[in-house]
């Protein structure tokens, strides 16, 4: 019973195995062909000067050709295209350039020796092109980061580049004044940041072209810690003839600075002024501003709302 049932088994696979080799040898046979058919190829553009933006980008080729079934194959797995170099392909007239080739010309050079070029469609090409406008705009950071409780960052993000070129036609270049980035999302942080964030150029942007489409996002972080110091008050704009006495005489102005700059902050460094043209209402009172601080410090607040005030006849 074993010997019938081996002798079937290597009978299946004779079977099978001239069945493999018969479609392999169909399949040479078809490939070993010619074939002619009619495909359309994209348009790559090279060498475009950099004044001139190429308006009509849907440009594209109908070609017939006939070539080998294996030929054919390459332009069925790989979008077929036709260079066009716009240093020495094309004709600059008017407001357009003009591409105009032959069928040898093509066939010589952008297709092998055992492709025949039968038809181009269209023969002529007008490419539209505008005068492009360069300008620089900034760069805005777009961010979400918080801090570890008792971090923060000791100046300010530092974005490298802050700026990009954009190139493109002067209608749609004039409209953009700024280049926001994408999102970066940090949470918890207690060390310095160091961080590489894309540009979130404009969606449809084939005639834009942008120096840079990243950026890197640098910041030192530090321990911070609340200061508190007492600051004079100055009282401005007092009329003439007119003595004033007021109360308090100094306010309690809350800070939060880095360890490394604790020491460095001193009362001189903060000015706190009442105006007597805002007395409130015609009242006694006046309101305490921060005219001057340190930039290294955060957060400043003056703890007194109110400075009383009595006129001295």
């Amino acid at each position: 019973m074993d010997i019938i049932t081996s002798i079937k088994n290597k009978k299946i696979n004779v079977f099978f195995l001239f069945l493999i080799l018969a479609f392999i040898i169909l399949i040479f046979t078809k490939l070993s062909k010619e074939y002619t058919n009619t495909i359309v190829f994209s348009i790559e553009k090279v060498n475009v000067p950099q004044e001139d933006v190429i308006l009509n980008d849907s440009v594209a080729l109908n070609i017939t050709i006939k070539t080998h079934g294996y030929k054919w194959l390459k332009y069925y797995f790989s979008k077929p295209k036709i260079t066009i170099d716009f240093k020495k392909d094309v004709i600059k007239k008017d407001s357009v350039f003009v591409w105009k080739k032959s069928k040898t010309y093509l066939e010589n050079t952008q297709f092998g020796k055992q492709v025949a070029l039968l038809n181009i469609s269209p023969e002529v090409l007008t490419f539209r092109y505008g005068i492009n406008m360069v300008k620089k705009v900034p760069v805005i950071l777009h961010s979400d980061i918080s801090f570890n409780p008792g971090f923060d960052i000791s100046k300010h993000y530092i974005l490298k580049p802050d700026s990009v070129v954009v190139v493109g036609p002067k209608a749609v270049v004039l409209n953009i004044n700024a280049i926001q980035t994408k999102r970066l999302v940090m949470k918890d942080v207690r060390k310095n940041i160091l961080e590489t964030v894309k540009l979130k150029l404009p969606e449809k942007n084939n005639n834009l072209t942008f120096s840079n489409n990243e950026i890197q996002v640098k910041a030192s972080v530090e321990k911070f810690t609340e200061g508190t110091l007492k600051v004079p008050v100055k009282i401005i704009n007092v009329p003439e003839g007119i003595s004033l006495k007021y109360f308090p005489k100094e306010v309690s102005v809350a800070y939060y600075v880095s360890l490394s700059n604790y020491n460095t902050i001193s009362v001189k460094d903060f000015e706190v002024v009442c105006d007597y043209n805002k007395a409130i209402n015609n009242q006694s009172l006046l309101v305490p501003e921060l005219e001057v601080f340190p930039k290294v410090v955060k957060n400043v607040k003056i703890n007194q709302q109110r400075i009383e005030f009595i006129i001295l006849k």
